[in-house]
């Protein structure tokens, strides 16, 4: 019966428009009951964490396999100081073993980065698993700068130094290679994207707090 009387309040032919409470609040709270409960933001994506989660490392461990073996293939064809061009005038192909992080950075604090890349995959890991509501693009972008510091942290443990081969001849730049390019990259898109979650997260709290429908 209660449900039924519900469902005849939200339908209309029992609520009396021109009846409000004395302070305006009856006709909100109608409103608001036949609106339906808000809904969970965890919910909005739609994805089984699972199979979230399932991307994530797929996705992680394709960047991987491409920055391990683009490294083993100029281990294999280049020589340490002997360059070979690439795109003339643009970049040539040196082998040069960093010690550092991206670019050649922090020489001599490669624990530090080991560190800081599990760090990133824990948390991009936690991020495809808890927050569902995380759009898949930004699971992926934080997938990819975890792909690249595992690939480097790969280098660090085996090796001991990072193998780096992309060197620009355009203009002066210090020597890089693919996990570089998608831990640097990765950074600066899965900050955009985190912003745009963000503001919509917060457009979306305050239309449900206006009873307003939210607009997604």
């Amino acid at each position: 019966m209660g449900f039924n009387s519900d469902r005849k309040r939200c339908a209309g032919p029992d609520v009396t428009p021109g009846a409000p409470s004395p302070d305006g609040s009856g006709e909100k709270n109608v409103q608001k009951q036949c609106a339906g409960p808000v809904a969970d933001p965890g919910a909005a994506s739609g994805a089984r964490p699972a199979a979230r989660l399932a991307l994530f490392c797929l996705a992680a461990v394709l960047v991987v396999l491409l920055d391990q073996l683009t490294k083993a293939a100029a281990r294999a064809a280049l020589v340490p100081g002997e360059p070979v061009t690439l795109v003339p005038g643009v970049m040539d192909l040196t082998l040069v073993y960093n010690t550092g992080a991206a670019f050649s950075l922090g020489e001599g604090a490669g624990p530090v980065f080991v560190a800081i890349a599990a760090v990133i995959a824990a948390g991009g890991a936690w991020l495809a698993l808890r927050r569902t509501d995380a759009p898949l693009s930004l699971v992926l972008t934080v997938a990819a700068v975890a792909g690249g510091g595992i690939g480097n942290a790969i280098d660090r443990v085996a090796a001991g130094a990072v193998t780096d081969f992309f060197d620009t001849t355009l203009f002066d730049f210090a020597v890089f290679n693919v996990a570089d390019i998608f831990v640097t990259c990765g950074v600066f898109l899965a900050v955009a994207l985190w912003w745009r979650w963000d503001a919509r997260l917060e457009r979306e709290r305050a239309q449900a707090d206006d009873g307003a429908p939210v607009a997604r």
